[in-house]
């Protein structure tokens, strides 16, 4: 039985593509959430670069026999895929804390469940919308977004023709400073219902003081919380649905933007 024999220069494009893809796999979210296992990560990169290397084979630098080249070139292939992988992590992060906001404005500051993800203890709604954000990536295909980003970027970016430009480092705060922005979005209406609830309950107060605001203000605030956060889905899902319709315009810029 005959044995393929691999060429120095086919091992070394070989681990090139594998490092962009494997970041990427282990930051994008469903793939790289920590309840998947490890195997099936390494399963699915190792699948996929071995779709995507006979593509790209061509287009490869032949590696430096010196060490220092070899290193910067794999660093960068690391970046260019945990970058691709944290834009829509930073969509995700803004939806928690979306929901921190709004768990802290109904009084359930203290009634936190552990995430599975991050294996410490978040807020219910906002584990609550997390989940839901989830439901909605999946049926926006926004997972095929990212698939298809893995082979693309060998397109806009080739290998080695990474660069960390000061264009790269405030584009990547601007998408880090949307967290804010999301959060603000996906809790607004909740967040002016029990503001305008506490303005009433305060009226309250100062009209009729033999009334124990305190027995009768945090039940009200945690029913009009849950019954505005259901009425309040749609809403949530046409901003949601439309963060995620920009996905595919933010990885090519960012891509551009490392070239």
């Amino acid at each position: 039985m005959n044995f393929p024999v691999f060429t120095k220069e086919q091992i070394d494009a070989f681990v090139l593509v594998f490092l962009r893809v494997s970041a990427m796999v282990v930051t994008i979210p469903i793939f790289g959430e920590r309840a998947v296992p490890t195997m099936l990560k390494g399963g699915l990169s190792l699948f996929v670069t071995l779709l995507i290397l006979p593509f790209v084979l061509n287009s490869l630098p032949k590696m430096n026999i010196a060490l220092f080249p070899q290193v910067s070139i794999m660093a960068g292939e690391v970046i260019i895929g945990l970058i691709i992988g944290l834009t829509a992590r930073f969509l995700f992060a803004g939806i928690q804390l979306g929901g921190e906001l709004i768990g802290f404005q109904m009084g359930f500051s203290i009634v936190n469940v552990i995430d599975p993800v991050t294996s410490r203890q978040v807020s219910i709604i906002s584990q609550f919308q997390y989940l839901l954000a989830m439901l909605l990536f999946l049926n926006c295909n926004a997972h095929h977004l990212f698939i298809n980003a893995i082979a693309d970027s060998y397109r806009i970016l080739g290998p080695q023709g990474f660069h960390f430009t000061g264009t790269l480092t405030d584009a990547i705060l601007v998408y880090s400073q949307k967290i804010f922005v999301i959060a603000v979005k996906t809790s607004a209406p909740l967040i002016a219902v029990l503001f305008f609830t506490q303005v009433g309950l305060g009226v309250v107060a100062r009209t009729v003081p033999q009334i124990n605001i305190f027995i009768v203000g945090f039940p009200l605030q945690i029913a009009v919380g849950l019954i505005f956060l259901g009425l309040s889905i749609p809403v949530f899902q046409a901003v949601v649905g439309k963060l995620f319709a920009n996905l595919e315009g933010e990885v090519n810029l960012l891509l551009k933007l490392m070239s």
